[in-house]
């Protein structure tokens, strides 16, 4: 029963390795890279081509290797990290699995150069599938380059599920940026398919290091932390948001342990809490926070990725960045209580305008219609006929200064409407109870507007007009190389839809002029937060109608944020253009926005 059983040829092994310590390109150059700063680099290079999936270069000038050392380190778990089981407990090198480097040669065409300080000449090995090519000498300067071609050639399996080109790429830059900000006494340089990404020389102040890689817009807006726990020896330093500054996604979020970039949730819920009722819900504020903690508290070999980390202290550590968050901010905060600051990235940010307040409409306001059915006809000579001169007029556009005329346009006035709703009462500022012929109904207010703005935008977008308005002062803004490359190709978009933003230097732009419905203070946040989400979703040729429904489902986001009605009158005018929406039911979230019991399922309940 034992005769099927055998040790797996070594090539065989280092390719079920590399499955899981090389799971796309971006692992490459993570573990280059590493390799790097443990050898004592002050300069390292990464270049690559075609999301890193047929090239791929790390250049440094670290110690480098002999001869033999350079043969040596491609055999499975040959390390100079560690000597003993022992060490695993206080690990403060990068790498120490000696995995990497035999999992890259074993799945692509792998050269190896390297040359240390005391040799007069360098060594060349290439590699090609894990099969030894040739070892020969090279002229070089001291330090280690390693070129890594056609990637997963040898394992079209894995290559199958690689991601675009765009996406890889972006994987590369971003991770290259981490490392650049965790190490800023070293000089980085990113180059892809030829172009440099950035290039940044080695200083010792981390807010310049920001400035450069990330967006000095960025850098304006942190703050410095620097806290000292003298019982633990936690100690925790870096930069973080001014409140009410926030993104739409994490990957401005950034915590480092030991100068390590890791994903740990205790961190990243530390420093959320922290800004707890300072920010905006749903966004996440932007930080480089550096937590130095004694190796031997910190386990690092969660996962071969090495970017998973445990604390033997759990709670110890997340009270400590908490506090420390917390007092960094402190002197930043406004007087007034932090739920009334202004949804914007900067306090001071422009208030929405709220639904119409049509408390001046008379105490006779007719009854308003019951809801339609969730497939509305389109506008025929038949379902104009259904209209009565009963129906109360939409709203009119007020001569308001602070209110756009996109923003607050009616609804179409083909749409059927139907009499015979009452308002009841209103309850929690957040709902409406309505009598209708046929039941009770509840009206959830924010899902209303939301509604109804969603398909005042779309309609805006389906017919080309979405009205725009030139700034008086433009809008300077500041991106980081790949976000300022997306943005470029994302203009036409824009410009069809009420933007006009032009390129002013390298990666910086100027936005001259907004669509009506967004307000000026949220101009710059709107489009950071749609080359996020662009960026996230993937960008491949012929996804404009994609990239068109992003910025279609963010605006109505941001529009959704008006002012919940504050009279009767104004949430019987809400429920009227709910009403005549195309579909009134549901949320573009796909959430409710009314329930109804009818006068039957009353009486099934009372057994009448």
């Amino acid at each position: 029963m034992f005769g099927d059983i055998r040790v797996l040829p070594d090539l065989v092994a280092n390719q079920i390795a590399a499955g899981e310590v090389i799971e796309r390109p971006v692992a490459v150059v993570k573990e280059l890279v590493e390799n790097s700063l443990d050898a004592g680099a002050t300069r390292i290079e990464v270049e690559f081509r075609n999301g890193g999936k047929s090239y791929i270069r790390v250049e440094d000038n670290g110690k480098g290797m002999a001869p033999d050392e350079a043969l040596l380190c491609l055999e499975r778990h040959a390390t100079s990290k560690i000597r003993e089981a022992a060490d695993l407990d206080s690990i403060q090198s990068f790498g120490f699995r000696g995995e990497a480097l035999p999992s890259i040669a074993s799945v692509s065409r792998f050269t190896l150069q390297t040359r240390g300080q005391d040799r007069e000449h360098g060594t060349e090995v290439r590699i090609n599938g894990g099969k030894l090519l040739d070892k020969k000498d090279c002229g070089m300067p001291v330090g280690t380059k390693i070129e890594v071609a056609h990637l997963f050639n040898s394992v079209p399996a894995r290559r199958k599920f690689l991601k675009t080109d765009a996406t890889e790429s972006a994987h590369i830059a971003y991770t290259t940026r981490l490392f650049a900000v965790a190490h800023p006494n070293i000089a980085f340089s990113l180059i892809e398919n030829g172009r440099t990404l950035f290039r940044s020389p080695a200083c010792n102040a981390l807010p310049g290091r920001i400035a450069e890689i990330w967006g000095k817009g960025l850098a304006d807006n942190l703050l410095p932390v620097d806290a000292v726990d003298p019982k633990t020896g936690l100690r925790l330093g870096g930069l973080t948001a001014k409140p009410g500054v926030g993104r739409a996604t994490r990957r401005e979020l950034v915590t480092l342990v030991n100068n390590r970039p890791v994903d740990n949730r205790t961190l990243g819920f530390a420093v959320l809490d922290a800004y707890h009722g300072r920010i905006q819900k749903g966004r996440y504020p932007p930080a480089f926070l550096f937590l130095q903690i004694d190796p031997a508290q910190v386990d690092v070999n969660v996962h071969p990725a090495k970017r998973e980390v445990r604390f033997r202290d759990e709670s110890t550590v997340r009270r400590f960045i908490l506090e420390s968050v917390e007092k960094a901010i402190a002197p930043a905060l406004p007087l007034e209580p932090m739920q009334k600051l202004a949804p914007s990235d900067t306090p001071q940010g422009k208030e929405r305008p709220p639904l119409p307040d049509l408390s001046t409409l008379p105490s006779s306001h007719p009854s308003l219609p019951r809801p339609l059915p969730k497939e509305v006809p389109a506008s025929t000579d038949a379902v104009t006929s259904q209209r009565t001169t009963s129906t109360p007029p939409l709203p009119k556009k007020t001569s308001s200064a602070t209110e756009s005329s996109a923003a607050h346009k009616p609804i179409s006035a083909s749409a059927p409407i139907i009499t015979g709703w009452k308002l009841l009462a209103r309850f929690q500022m957040r709902y409406a109870l309505f009598q209708t012929p046929e039941g009770l109904v509840m009206l959830q207010l924010q899902h209303a507007i939301q509604r109804v703005r969603y398909e005042q935008i779309e309609d805006d977008f389906s017919q080309g007009s979405a009205a725009s308005q030139p700034l008086l002062l433009p809008i300077p803004i500041d991106m980081e190389p790949v976000a300022a490359e997306q943005l470029a190709k994302q203009t036409e978009l824009l410009q069809a839809n009420g933007f006009v933003v032009e390129p002013f230097g390298t990666n910086f732009f100027r936005i001259e002029s907004i669509p009506a419905w967004l307000p000026d203070a949220e101009a710059e946040n709107f489009i950071r937060d749609l080359i996020d989400q662009i960026r996230q979703r993937g960008d491949r040729q012929g996804e404009k109608t994609l990239h068109r429904e992003t910025l279609k489902q963010l605006a109505c986001k941001y529009v959704s944020r008006d002012a919940l009605p504050q009279s009767d009158e104004a949430v019987e005018v809400l429920a009227a253009q709910l009403l005549n929406c195309r579909v009134p039911h549901t949320a573009p979230s796909g959430k409710p926005t009314l329930t109804e019991i009818s006068w039957s399922d009353w009486s099934k309940r009372f057994q009448e």
